[in-house]
C-alpha cells in the first residue's frame, strides 16, 4: 500500500462531499499535469491511503483521507467538450489522462493547517513543502503519513 496526498480546491471536491455519501465512490478527475498523471496512471493502486488536501481557500490544509477503490482509467472529463478539462488533442484510443476512483475513510477533526505542516521539522522533506512543488498528487511515506496526522 502507498500513501498520498491529492490537492483539491473545496469549492471543486472537499472532504465534505466524500463525507456526504461515505459509500459511494468520487471520481478524481481532472488533473492536468504529466507528473501527477503518471503517479496516477503508473503507481496509485486500490487500497493507497490519500491525504485530501483543500487548497485556494480560507482554511488551506488536510482536511481528512480517503482510499483508492479504482485504479487508473481514461478520466472521462477530457472527451467532454462541456468540461472545464477538456482535452481537444485526446482520443479515446489513446487517451492523454486518467482519472481515479476515491471513497471516503475519515475526516479529521480539524484541518492539519500548511503552517502547522511547514513548522514540523519532521516535515522538511514532504514535497508539500518542498520551493516550486505544485503537484496536484504527491508520494507520501508512511513515515511522512503517520508524522502528519500526528500533528492533528
Amino acid at each position: 500500500m502507498n500513501y498520498w496526498l491529492f490537492k483539491t480546491e473545496p469549492s471543486e471536491c472537499s472532504i465534505d462531499d466524500f463525507a456526504h455519501n461515505p459509500t459511494q465512490a468520487i471520481v478524481w478527475e481532472g488533473v492536468r499535469n504529466y507528473q501527477a498523471r503518471n503517479y496516477l496512471r503508473d503507481d496509485v493502486a486500490i487500497g493507497d491511503q490519500v491525504l485530501i488536501y483543500h487548497s485556494s481557500c480560507k482554511l488551506i490544509g488536510v482536511a481528512g483521507i480517503a482510499e483508492v477503490v479504482r485504479a487508473a482509467y481514461a478520466d472521462p472529463s477530457q472527451f467532454d467538450s462541456r468540461s472545464v478539462y477538456y482535452d481537444a488533442k485526446s482520443i479515446a484510443a489513446q487517451p492523454r489522462w486518467v482519472a481515479v476512483d476515491l471513497r471516503f475513510v475519515s475526516k479529521l477533526p480539524a484541518v492539519i493547517t500548511l503552517d502547522k505542516i511547514k513548522s514540523s521539522a519532521k516535515m522538511a522533506e514532504l514535497p508539500l513543502v518542498q520551493k516550486g512543488s505544485r503537484l496536484s498528487v504527491m508520494p507520501v511515506t508512511a513515515q511522512q503519513w503517520r508524522d502528519l496526522l500526528a500533528l492533528q
